[in-house]
């Protein structure tokens, strides 16, 4: 597991601890190894050190990279040369499933489809940031791995990892760390390529999920249980907004954060 000093990490460690499963954990950031974990410090950016991390591993779960928008020239050094010195150490020590962790917002500017229908699986790519088009190059990277060197990759545009939802977009686009974590058990195991996206099965979805479902994911739960709390707090939301129109929501707006 790369990334795991950061959040997805953090949640996901815990509920991927099987009987007989060693997780391997690396990052930038020192993490104290729990039972049944190991600890290898390594730099995306490196290739002696993400091949040392690399070696006897069975199955990779990339949550590695820079996590936010960032200058351009960041984004490229952490995800995108990151990624790819990450799938040339996955390639030469044999491994043969990766679960990378994408975005929506390598999706970020389309809308709502009409009529209530889902945005569909493989919707295709437009970035909302650098971040987005990093995440966009993952999913390039992942299908060249597979069609050259038939390595399985599922990707995951991943939404809103929260142990509960903060505010009303994510009643759509929330996925629980449970959740999550059964969608990264179906893609450890599934043959192929594959970009699907990652989100419960709410009841205010508008993201498929029927590629996840492919793969054998099987969503247990949905933000409509805390929906009372958010709309009393912060209103009904209104579905024309790019907040809540856009599958990147606030990150289409422009200057965010000064960057542009």
């Amino acid at each position: 597991m790369t990334g795991a000093a950061g959040k997805v990490g953090t949640l996901l460690r815990p509920r991927l601890a099987r009987e007989g499963r060693t997780l391997r954990l690396s990052d930038l950031h020192p993490v104290e190894p729990g039972p049944g974990e190991e600890w290898v410090a390594a730099d995306l950016a490196d290739p002696a050190a993400v091949a040392g991390a690399m070696k006897d591993v069975d199955a990779v779960l990339h949550l590695g990279g820079q996590s936010r928008e960032r200058p351009w020239a960041d984004i490229v050094r952490a995800n995108i040369e990151g990624m790819h010195v990450l799938m040339e150490a996955a390639r030469d020590e044999g491994v043969e499933h990766l679960v990378l962790m994408g975005s929506h917002h390598a999706a970020g500017y389309h809308t709502r489809p009409a009529g209530g229908a889902d945005l569909p699986d493989y919707a295709f790519p437009r970035p909302d940031t650098y971040y987005g088009v990093s995440k966009v190059v993952m999913e390039a990277l992942g299908s060249l791995y597979h069609d050259r060197f038939g390595m399985n990759v599922t990707v995951i545009r991943l939404g809103t990892c929260n142990e509960a939802s903060a505010d009303t977009r994510g009643l759509a686009t929330w996925i629980s760390p449970d959740d999550l974590t059964r969608l990264v058990e179906a893609g450890l195991t599934a043959p192929g390529y594959h970009v699907v996206w990652g989100v419960s099965d709410n009841t205010r979805r508008w993201w498929s999920l029927e590629e996840a479902k492919a793969i054998g994911y099987v969503s247990r739960d949905d933000s409509e249980a805390q929906a009372a709390a958010l709309i009393a707090e912060q209103g009904e939301p209104d579905l024309s907004e790019p907040l809540h129109d856009r599958a990147g929501g606030v990150f289409t707006l422009n200057e965010l954060g000064g960057i542009w």
